[in-house]
């Protein structure tokens, strides 16, 4: 490795294939021009870069390219150019030299739960081998690979009484869960992911690794907080852990017909919860199945306080009650999501300013019991509390002063894909006066591709900054595979 100036590191010449005049010349082009003119002789090309990786690169019919390119939720399907599984951050800059050489756009995928566009002729980067985790007890600090899933931190944090700031599921990959903000069981007590990175390393599209705190390179510690991958690929993260051993956590479940009771006293409820209290409910809809209204809950304070906060609906009398004091590491037993499946799920979301009755009244109308709604989940996330508090160190995570996450997740075969999302988006236009028109990152589908859907994700002002960003560091979109930012959009552009 070389220090440049701005103290980025620039990897010796075996690790950046584009990092010579044909290389920058191809960047020059742009990389929708460069695949024209860049690619003079791709057998040697890809055996150079076979030959420089210390992981992997497979290139269509190789051995394993298949399983490489499985996804979570197969609603996209990616058939890359080439995919790179890195070991180092060196091999993720010679993944992007080479797609700036060759004229390839990049797309970075760690679990596979996060790209919501097709990767078609990409140099997939897949991070899943970066899965290194490093806890510091003393700071109350991990410092974590850009291919580790949540369940990994959780465990290698709990040894010491410590937690991050995961998701409800402990499969999804970290780093993209906390780029795109980031909210889960712990989300009203201590905020969004994103609020507590301390230091990433990013390798843009020049082809540098980049270290990335608040005091280097700040503007980009601001962007990448909430405009994920926009900006470049994360090898590495840290991120701060907070002191919590034990929650008090679990599910009310109740029979669907009660919706709209159950639905207006939660919106009395969560009203009153104090911020170390986090919950949702979801009209639940299973396959072959009664539909059933459940209640999710985490609090942070001793179980008998717990108790007394949850009263109110308890004395609903749910069918279901599994809360109770449970080790933290156990935090993925509440949502208790379900593994993976070869069916594609569809979602929409949005965000409620207040649930007041007309709200309610609407959503039940929509989504209750007389629905005619297919198998799936309609669900409203209380936010609030830590998550509407700006943190010290900003980041380009808005839309705080929302107080709830509506989000709509329905399973479908791909032939059934258009009617499915049709019916979302008829009841997400039935809900548009209830609804503030944003979206948080983290919640964006494959149907909020276009420019207007993706600024959506941003306030006014940070939406113009990240866009500056994205002339400056990627001024050829070459991280285009995902909520785009395109370099050339203004605030407004439906094109």
């Amino acid at each position: 490795m070389t220090e440049a100036s701005d103290g980025s590191q620039r990897p010796a010449r075996r690790h950046v294939l584009a990092a010579g005049g044909a290389g920058l010349a191809a960047i020059a082009l742009g990389t929708e021009r460069a695949g024209a003119h860049a690619v003079a002789s791709p057998p040697i090309q890809e055996a150079e870069l076979r030959s420089t990786l210390h992981g992997s690169v497979l290139f269509p019919g190789d051995p394993g390219f298949e399983d490489e390119c499985k996804v979570y939720n197969p609603v996209v399907r990616h058939k890359p150019h080439a995919i790179v599984v890195p070991t180092c951050s060196a091999d993720v800059a010679a993944a992007v030299g080479y797609a700036a050489f060759v004229g390839r756009p990049v797309a970075v995928q760690a679990t596979g739960h996060g790209i919501g566009v097709p990767a078609d002729g990409a140099v997939l980067i897949n991070t899943r081998r970066l899965d290194s985790v490093t806890v510091d007890p003393r700071e109350r600090t991990a410092r974590i690979g850009g291919g580790v899933r949540w369940q990994a931190v959780v465990e290698a944090a709990g040894k010491h009484g410590l937690a991050p700031l995961c998701g409800s599921s402990l499969t999804v990959g970290a780093v993209g869960f906390t780029l795109g903000g980031g909210i889960g069981p712990l989300g009203r007590s201590y905020g969004f992911a994103a609020d507590r990175v301390q230091e990433l390393s990013l390798v843009t599209a020049d082809a540098q690794i980049r270290r990335v705190t608040p005091r280097r390179h700040r503007d980009l510690f601001w962007g990448v907080r909430g405009g994920k991958s926009n900006f470049g690929a994360v090898t590495e993260m840290e991120i701060q852990l907070v002191p919590v051993s034990r929650l008090y956590g679990g599910v009310l479940l109740f029979a669907g017909q009660r919706a709209g009771e159950v639905l207006d006293a939660y919106s009395s409820w969560t009203k009153r919860l104090p911020g170390s209290m986090t919950t949702s409910l979801a009209f639940l809809r299973p396959p072959g199945g009664r539909m059933f209204v459940r209640v999710t809950v985490a609090y942070l304070g001793k179980a008998a306080e717990g108790d007394r906060l949850l009263d109110p609906l308890r004395e609903l009398g749910p069918d279901t009650d599994t809360v109770k004091s449970l080790p933290f590491t156990e935090v993925g037993t509440i949502y208790n999501d379900p593994p993976a499946t070869p069916v594609p799920v569809f979602e929409r979301s949005g965000l409620l300013r207040v649930l007041d009755h007309p709200a309610i009244t609407k959503l039940v109308a929509l989504a209750g019991p007389g629905a005619q709604l297919p198998p799936g989940m309609v669900e409203l996330r209380h936010l609030g509390g830590a998550l509407e508090r700006r943190p010290a160190v900003g980041n380009a995570v808005g839309h705080r002063d929302a107080r709830y996450l509506l989000f709509l997740a329905m399973p479908a075969p791909a032939d059934q894909g258009d009617s499915v999302t049709r019916l979302q988006s008829d009841l997400m236009q039935a809900m548009r006066p209830h609804l503030t028109g944003g979206v948080l990152p983290n919640f964006m589908s494959s149907t909020d591709t276009t420019d207007d859907r993706v600024q959506a994700a941003y306030e006014p002002a940070d939406l113009e900054r990240l866009l500056a960003l994205k002339r400056e560091y990627d001024p050829h979109n070459l991280f285009r595979i995902n909520h785009n930012l395109r370099a050339g959009t203004r605030r407004g552009s439906a094109h």
